[in-house]
């Protein structure tokens, strides 16, 4: 048993005052969870402090909340090593675990978030529900096992809310439908019982607040706490509408993406500044003759462009010249090249939850 101090983030609207932050003394077992030393500390010290949980067993999802600024759930994560994570950088052991509600939701009482309009509005979005072709059939659908592994990813969401948390893309643009909600899309879209999947690839392509809305971060594959990896299957969302479908969206969105490839191809490295030309207008063609919407999105990028220059991401020469781009030292530019080259001829979509190895079955195979 060991004393670990809590210091919660409160907020009571009842009171009409500003959030503030309280500290609480627990004693627990390292084992234990923080979510067993915010119910401690409202247990015996103070009633009134909010917290939303129930099965206490990382399946329900209630719990989501903050601990050290990482979005997780309060029941998953171990109360001994949130002290350590605490205290690892200011190498003392005196420092609290910080919790506080989860980001880019309004907070209705202490650790306690609305996620309608944040998650709930957003998963409704996407039409979460499976949209078959013809009559329904007198007993289930029945489909070979083997395709429905590529959904069995997404299908693990417990809607916890921990991605939408964690979302960079949500805090500069709140109207993006956000990583659960477009790892649920894919969770249909990549059911083979689904009749609508081109249909709903448009219209997540064209939403300006749709799937090239993400910026990579990678933050929602962090905060996940069953594995899986919105990102991902963002990223598979814009394959299929990209490469197999070959949708043209309004936002530019396939178009950048091919001109990043292409130059990395070429290059081995990013040229940032024929990164927007080749995006709006590819190739000599495009340049010499630029549709409407090709000048209208470069004069539109002007403003982004100047913010880059302030703030120094393009000052020096090579960013501002198309061509006189960075060389990577040591043949650098050559190995990134030969990877690209792998892995246009391994093209292999992985699902990173079905784990396992192929040798057994060879063997059997074998004998």
């Amino acid at each position: 048993m060991a004393r670990y101090t809590l210091k919660v983030r409160r907020y009571k609207p009842e009171n009409g005052g500003a959030p503030y932050w309280q500290q609480f003394d627990v004693d627990l077992d390292a084992t234990l969870s923080v979510l067993d030393g915010v119910l401690q500390a409202k247990d015996r010290e103070d009633g009134s402090l909010g917290v939303r949980c129930s099965c206490r067993a990382a399946i329900c999802g209630s719990c989501g909340v903050k601990v050290n600024g990482r979005s997780t759930l309060a029941c998953k994560t171990q109360i001994g090593e949130a002290h350590e994570f605490a205290n690892r950088r200011a190498g003392r052991r005196s420092l609290p675990i910080v919790v506080e509600p989860m980001g880019n939701m309004p907070v209705i009482k202490d650790l306690i978030t609305d996620m309608e309009s944040t998650h709930w509005e957003k998963i409704r979005r996407v039409t979460p529900w499976l949209l078959p072709e013809g009559d329904p059939p007198e007993r289930e659908y029945v489909v070979p096992a083997e395709s429905m592994v590529d959904v069995t990813q997404s299908m693990a969401c417990i809607q916890c809310g921990a991605c939408v948390s964690a979302c960079l893309s949500m805090e500069a643009d709140p109207d993006f439908i956000g990583p659960a909600a477009l790892a649920k899309a894919y969770r249909f879209v990549g059911d083979p019982r689904d009749s609508q999947q081109e249909e709903r690839l448009h219209d997540l392509a064209e939403d300006p607040h749709g799937i090239y809305d993400c910026t990579h971060c990678f933050s929602c594959i962090d905060a996940c706490p069953k594995g899986v990896a919105p990102m991902d299957q963002i990223m598979r969302l814009r394959r299929l509408a990209g490469h197999d479908h070959e949708i043209d969206d309004a936002n530019n969105g396939r178009r950048h993406e091919t001109a990043f490839v292409n130059i990395i191809e070429k290059k081995g490295t990013l040229d940032e500044a024929m990164l927007l030309q080749e995006s709006y207008a590819q190739g000599w063609k495009g340049k010499l003759m630029p549709s409407m919407g090709a000048i209208k999105g470069l004069i539109g990028s002007i403003p982004t462009a100047i913010r880059g220059i302030r703030a120094g991401k393009m000052r020096s020469l090579p960013k501002l010249i198309p061509g006189v781009h960075h060389k990577l030292p040591d043949g650098g530019q050559e190995h990134v090249k030969r990877i690209y080259e792998h892995a246009e001829e391994h093209r292999e979509e992985l699902n990173l939850y079905i784990k396992g190895e192929g040798g057994d079955e060879e063997e059997a195979d074998g004998e």
